[in-house]
């Protein structure tokens, strides 16, 4: 089966730019937890493999002082398990102070209002008391109303607590601080929603595959859970959740949780989420939605009219959970249900435990595109399982999962379509860290950015693959996949540092012959700007081919109608199409065009690499295409590249712009803000 790149989240649209700028009850105990991608691909030819061990450069004296701390660390990973390096006592994306006071579980009772666009209700917090003399709850918010605060010891007698909401800041959001009693075991929080809450996306019946009913989804990831529930809106801080969910007539609603199929008697749908999960995964979704069961674990819900075809295109998505299971151990989390969302949805995917939330670019009907899957399954070890303990230890999240997904990819799919996946995801690499500033370039920033959805990238997924790769090189698949193992197994429902990865690699992969691996080397992949010279890069065959093939055509020694598209892969045509030469004409492009109806292909990945590719290329009869696409898609990852293209002329820039005004309205707020930073930042 072949399949198109899905390397998901995708990341925002606006990141580049902004680089360079600086009560219900409460549920069972916890019993153990994506744009605009890169920029434009330039240039054409394939990329070798290197495994050079060569010296490092840039800053080297302070290189040298950092691998002396790194080494330090590694060291001081050896030792017992109870000297891992602690984890951070604050976020510097959160107001909160779990140090203090801490959130250990939710239970959410909320009314959903589409008239008014809001959400309404409370959420209950149970708190821990780590510090006992600690008497100020600092949560996290977003343009919410708080109508209420209420403390309790027993969950019974309730009394009215003082409370302060701090003025809103632009990235962080709001502060809400809350007078705590030493006895206070709960708080609940009265609140609105407002209707520009970010993680919110309120849609008309008009923009929904049905055209019948409103359909209502979330997007906490990174920092916008806190836009939708005060909470301790930091992955720092995992808990289980519950939730009764008042939705309309007709609506079902759905979340990340065990779930019923019908509502209870006074009309709410309850959800439990026994295990601790980050705030940022905690996801609902209201609409006109069925349910179609794909396996024993799995299953999908759409819109009904687009049910028969998700369910095909995601048939085998059991067979996947198996086979990774066969690499990493046991699936945690009961069931893996896929919910398919309008086209608005900004994201390929959002990995939401037990529902994974999908664009529905990849349903096609060939199931060419459904890696889409293996990525957000994979998550389900790393990331859910073990999640980044800061935004500023995302590659543990990403890196990890893209790592698990290269190799999920090749056991299911077969070697060249896994180099394909690895070559393009270099690619997007390549292109990221040519438009990053050098400081933006590495796994592991020297200081937090200011908000974490500004500097988002392909840099912590593709990095950070390339890091596991290498050390896979060094130590061999058998012993890196027994490492791995063990990392999730002994971090299974943990949050997790970069400090605390490392002292772990140390006692338990490099501890096995130190001579492979050096601090200096750990640290080049952690901190220097560049891609160490010492990576091992992946190569494709597959790819060399359509380079000769593209190379003879543009030459005039083969005909466009001679290209043997036949046998493509939808991977072959993204390499033909986004690395296609500034030599290209005009009259080339729209030969091509006219040959393969490309402005008219159902393949949104394809559609996308060529709408860009044409206008880049300086076919302006492909605009009123573009647009239309632009209006019906609102995943960033297929829109950036398309508005980047526009946005580098005069003429397109204003063509742009217009276009967006059209199709605001149906993006989600992140894709649109997104978006309207490449306008800000790009006079």
């Amino acid at each position: 089966m072949k399949l198109s790149m899905n390397r998901e989240p995708d990341p925002p649209v606006g990141w580049v730019a902004a680089q360079r700028k600086p009560s219900a009850g409460f549920g069972p105990p916890c019993w153990d937890c994506a744009s605009l991608h890169p920029s434009l691909r330039r240039g054409s030819g394939s990329v070798g493999r290197s495994a050079r061990n060569t010296g490092l450069s840039v800053n080297r004296s302070k290189r040298l002082l950092r691998a002396g701390v790194l080494a330090g660390l590694l060291l001081a990973g050896a030792a017992a398990r109870a000297a891992e390096p602690p984890l951070p006592d604050r976020d510097p994306h959160s107001y909160a102070n779990p140090a203090q006071l801490r959130v250990t579980q939710v239970a959410l009772d909320l009314s959903v209002d589409f008239k008014r666009k809001r959400l309404s209700g409370t959420s209950e917090l149970q708190i821990a008391h780590v510090d006992p003399a600690a008497r100020e709850l600092l949560l996290d918010t977003r343009d919410l109303s708080i109508e209420r605060v209420e403390t309790s010891s027993d969950g019974k007698t309730w009394s009215k607590a003082a409370f302060q909401l701090a003025a809103r800041d632009r990235v962080l959001g709001s502060k809400l601080s809350i007078a705590v009693p030493a006895d206070a075991q709960r708080v609940r929080i009265r609140y609105t929603t407002a209707p520009q809450a970010s993680a919110l996306q309120w849609l008309t019946p008009a923009q929904t595959a049905g055209k019948r009913q409103p359909y209502l989804f979330t997007q906490s990831q990174a920092i916008h859970a806190r836009s939708w529930i005060p909470l301790q809106d930091t992955p720092l801080v995992r808990m289980p959740y519950s939730a009764r969910i008042r939705a309309p007539k007709n609506l079902r609603a759905v979340m990340s949780a065990e779930m019923h199929e019908q509502p209870a008697a006074d009309g709410a749908w309850e959800f439990v989420m026994p295990q601790p999960i980050p705030s940022y995964l905690i996801a609902l979704a209201v609409g006109d939605i069925a349910f179609r069961s794909t396996g024993e674990r799995t299953g999908v819900y759409a819109e009904p009219s687009l049910l028969d075809r998700a369910a095909y295109e995601f048939a085998e998505t059991e067979k996947t959970m198996e086979l990774e299971e066969q690499l990493y151990g046991p699936y945690r989390w009961g069931r893996y249900d896929l919910l398919i969302l309008p086209p608005s949805f900004p994201y390929g995917g959002m990995e939401n435990p037990r529902l994974t939330f999908a664009t529905p670019t990849v349903i096609t009907g060939d199931r060419k595109l459904v890696s889409l899957v293996t990525h957000e399954l994979s998550h389900s070890w790393s990331g859910n399982l073990v999640t980044n303990a800061t935004w500023s230890d995302f590659w543990l999240n990403e890196g990890f999962t893209t790592y698990l997904t290269n190799r999920l990819n090749e056991a299911q799919y077969g070697l060249e379509f896994a180099d394909m996946e690895r070559v393009l995801g270099l690619q997007d690499l390549r292109d990221s860290e040519e438009q990053a500033e050098p400081a933006d370039r590495v796994l592991v920033r020297a200081t937090p950015a200011a908000d974490p959805d500004e500097v988002f990238s392909s840099i912590p997924y593709e990095r950070g693959a390339l890091f596991l790769t290498w050390l896979e090189s060094l130590y061999g698949r058998p012993a890196f996949d027994r490492f791995l193992r063990g990392w999730f197994d002994e971090h299974a429902f943990k949050s997790a540092s970069t400090a605390q990865f490392l002292a772990y690699l140390d006692e338990h992969l490099i501890a096995q012959d130190r001579s492979k691996a050096s601090a200096a080397q750990i640290d080049a992949w952690l901190h220097a700007p560049q891609i160490p010279a010492f990576a091992v890069l992946p190569r494709s065959d597959a790819f060399t081919q359509v380079e000769s093939q593209r190379a003879a055509w543009l030459g005039g020694a083969l005909a466009t109608s001679a290209l043997p598209t036949s046998g493509w892969a939808v991977q072959q045509w993204q390499h033909f199409l986004d690395t296609m030469p500034a030599s290209v004409t005009p009259a080339q492009l729209q030969a091509l065009d006219a040959q393969y109806g490309l402005s008219k292909t159902p393949n949104a990945i394809i559609a996308s690499s060529w709408f860009r590719a044409a206008i880049a290329g300086g076919d302006q009869a492909v605009w009123p295409a573009a647009a239309q696409y632009l209006q019906h898609v609102g995943r960033m990852r297929l829109l950036g590249p398309i508005y980047r293209a526009w946005i580098a002329t005069p003429d397109g820039r204003v063509y742009a712009q217009q276009t967006y005004a059209q199709a605001r309205a149906g993006y989600h707020p992140i894709a649109a803000a997104s978006v309207q930073r490449l306008f800000d930042e790009r006079p």
